[in-house]
């Protein structure tokens, strides 16, 4: 028979566990800052315990550091992981292109990369900086997604909640320039369409090195993406 309680503690935890993550993600909680169970216990109006449970989860996936009595420090994204993910992304994406020249773009995915460019251009007229960033993730798992390589989809999904990250950080500064971004989503879903798996790569690289690296052309310009 189930256990009411224990039902309901878990439910509290995922409430717990959803706000705090959505905080780090969103860049409301940057890295470096400390928070205690009794900041989310009342927010959230639960108990301590709950609160716990959510905290030791996102020590798990590396996004909290508990210290005993003080409470959690948000886990920074650090230079040298800000590479590795960018790199893994570009070998990911540029591999799913590569196997979309052959096969071609199904109708289904070139309208799901469609929609989603059009949600970024709304977004980007209201400067919604977070709801960009979301849909922008979504729009680079999508390619990965249409490449039909279910192993590289699994990985790419572990690499959401750091890009996300990464793309608010990298958005926060220059949320006028969010308009340009979504053209540049359009460009690359362009070459998908004409089946340029060499210029993708190209295209993809700059948009990426734009973004997150400060001393590349268009991050010189203030590109992010």
């Amino acid at each position: 028979m189930p256990d009411p309680t224990r039902a309901a503690r878990t439910s509290a935890s995922d409430t717990a566990y959803a706000l705090t993550k959505d905080l780090i993600l969103t860049g409301r909680l940057p890295g470096g800052s400390l928070i205690s169970e009794g900041e989310i216990a009342h927010r959230t109006h639960l108990s301590r315990t709950p609160v716990r449970e959510a905290f030791l989860r996102l020590q798990s996936e590396d996004l909290l550091e508990l210290h005993p009595k003080r409470g959690a420090v948000v886990v920074p994204v650090t230079p040298g992981e800000a590479e590795d993910v960018l790199e893994l992304r570009q070998a990911l994406e540029s591999a799913a292109a590569a196997r979309l020249a052959g096969r071609g773009l199904a109708p289904r995915h070139e309208a799901h990369l469609r929609e989603l460019v059009d949600d970024q251009r709304a977004r980007a007229a209201a400067r919604d900086v977070e709801g960009f960033a979301e849909v922008d993730e979504e729009f680079h798992r999508a390619v990965v997604d249409a490449s039909g390589n279910a192993l590289s989809s699994k990985f790419y999904g572990t690499l959401t909640d750091r890009q996300r990250r990464m793309s608010v950080s990298a958005l926060v500064p220059r949320p006028e320039r969010l308009a340009v971004l979504a053209d540049e989503h359009a460009e690359l879903l362009g070459l998908l369409l004409d089946r340029d798996a060499a210029a993708f790569a190209v295209a993809l690289a700059a948009h990426l090195t734009g973004t997150h690296q400060p001393g590349g052309a268009a991050g010189r310009d203030g590109g992010a993406a």
